[in-house]
């Protein structure tokens, strides 16, 4: 099976660390993939920004590839399940 890449996905955050983004979970014997501690924590503190201040428009970027990596992975953990 292949996966078409959304269009907003082509490149990564320059936060995004090459090594421990994605953590690989068991659920009910199924593996299922989570973005790691570190990119949620990247990730509220851009929200939690954008709600005192407007963030940069890079910073407004990274956030709309985290939501796009998020919408990844959603797809490939319910192709999992499936």
């Amino acid at each position: 099976m292949q996966f078409n890449l959304p269009s907003k996905l082509q490149t990564l955050p320059h936060t995004f660390p090459i090594e421990g983004a994605i953590r690989l979970e068991l659920e009910e014997g199924l593996p299922l993939f989570r973005a790691s501690s570190l990119i949620q924590s990247r990730i509220e503190e851009l929200l939690s920004k954008q709600q005192s201040s407007p963030l940069t428009v890079e910073e407004d970027e990274e956030l709309d590839l985290y939501e796009a990596i998020d919408d990844y992975l959603s797809l490939v953990n319910r192709t999992v399940r499936n």
